[in-house]
């Protein structure tokens, strides 16, 4: 079993995410994906990474992961890393499909048979369809108005001050817990440098309609998107306590361990971070500085599903748990789910509803199957999941190949 043909493929429907197929000279495909900078990922897999795979076994994923994340002088989230991550997610969806196993039985599970889902309450166009620009305002990406459905969350609560009756929609599917950013509006004004008291209330009142409607039947996540310093963090969270939120997520810039440690020792909620940090080394130093309650990493950005586990261990050698990020694409989705099952620290998966109830079902055949607010990864062999053969099809589609 070798490698013989590695493929990206692009779409201009969806500018900022990139997929990766392996194929085998056994008739397999094995399936990744990344997000952000598709054009430098594509070169970093094709002029890189791709010379090395082919004539290779896919098999052994630590050795050609080590082997690729050895040769990069650095360990962020840069196109070589995001690339990597979705090589490794192929890799591993080819380990599984040659034992005939889904890639969380390879892992080691699974120790649960599905994991709690909470939504992110975004819309259909969030981050996908277009990209946000250096210098853009906010809601630049977000498509909101531009695409029909029922779950164009983001608007209803944002711009609808109808935060209460997603809420109770939530709820009515089993899902328990969701998540907002009402503050990241104020963030342009002043760079994340303050925040006014008026702007303060304005930002908790979608959680006060919330708790008013449905109590603590709903938790709730802040997320703040890194845009805050830390004085202004600090605000926030003290504005936020008497709702008792699930957490707050990257309060600040992931540049400052010792910064984020402090905004965690002045709170009694949950500090989670980050979606932004990539490899163990760089959560080694946030959990050592016990700057993180609940370690969310997104398999994408952060070395697939190879480096993955192992933050995952580190996080659990810290009494933490760990929590996988998905705003992105079905591929991370269903990474995430299947991490989960094999992961006893596993806390919750994140889900987009009006992704997988939307634009996911046109990409992938298979998406984890969701019953009363908890998700189970696909059954079948590997990652259990494979694009669509019409999606592929489309006028729109790019794909790109080296081989033998």
């Amino acid at each position: 079993m070798k490698i013989d043909r590695v493929e990206t493929v692009r779409t201009v429907l969806h500018p900022n995410l990139i997929w990766v197929q392996l194929y085998t000279d056994d008739g397999r495909v094995g399936l990744g994906e990344t997000f952000f900078g598709p054009a430098a990922v594509a070169g970093y897999i094709h002029e890189i990474a791709a010379p090395y795979l082919i004539g290779k076994d896919p098999r052994a994923v630590e050795r050609h992961y080590n082997t690729l994340g050895r040769g990069m002088a650095f360990r962020a989230m840069g196109a070589e890393m995001r690339g990597l991550s979705a090589i490794d997610m192929a890799l591993w969806d080819l380990f599984g499909q040659s034992v005939g196993l889904p890639v969380y039985a390879c892992l080691g599970g699974p120790v649960r048979e599905k994991i709690r889902l909470y939504n992110t309450c975004a819309g259909y166009g969030y981050n996908i369809f277009k990209s946000a620009r250096p210098g853009s305002g906010f809601a630049s990406s977000w498509g909101i108005g531009e695409h029909e459905g029922p779950y164009e969350d983001l608007g209803a609560w944002l711009y609808e001050g109808r935060a209460a009756d997603i809420a109770r929609s939530l709820l009515d599917m089993g899902i328990t817990a969701m998540k907002i950013w009402p503050f990241d509006q104020f963030a342009d004004e002043s760079g994340g440098e303050h925040i006014t008291p008026e702007q303060i209330e304005r930002g908790v009142e979608p959680f006060r309609q919330i708790r008013d409607a449905v109590g603590n039947r709903m938790e709730i996540a802040v997320e703040l998107h890194s845009r805050w310093n830390l004085q202004s963090a600090m605000r926030i969270a003290e504005a936020l306590e008497e709702i008792k939120p699930l957490w707050y997520e990257d309060p600040i810039r992931m540049d400052n361990a010792d910064a984020l440690a402090e905004f965690a020792r002045r709170t009694r909620v949950p500090t989670t971070a980050s979606e932004t940090l990539a490899s163990r080394w760089a959560f080694r130093e946030m959990l050592e500085k016990d700057a993180i309650g609940i370690v969310m990493l997104d398999p994408g950005w952060v070395g697939g599903i190879s480096e993955a586990r192992k933050i995952a261990a580190l996080a659990e050698a810290y009494h933490r748990p760990f929590a996988p990020h998905d705003c992105t694409g079905p591929i991370a989705y269903v990474v995430g789910t299947h991490l989960c099952l094999a992961t006893p620290n596993a806390m919750i998966q994140e889900g987009v509803r009006a992704y997988y109830h939307g634009w996911y079902e046109s990409v992938v055949t298979e998406l984890p199957a969701i019953e009363n607010g908890y998700v189970a990864a696909p059954a079948g062999p590997g990652l259990g999941t494979r694009l669509r053969q019409e999606f592929l099809d489309r006028e729109d589609v790019v794909v790109t190949a080296t081989s033998e």
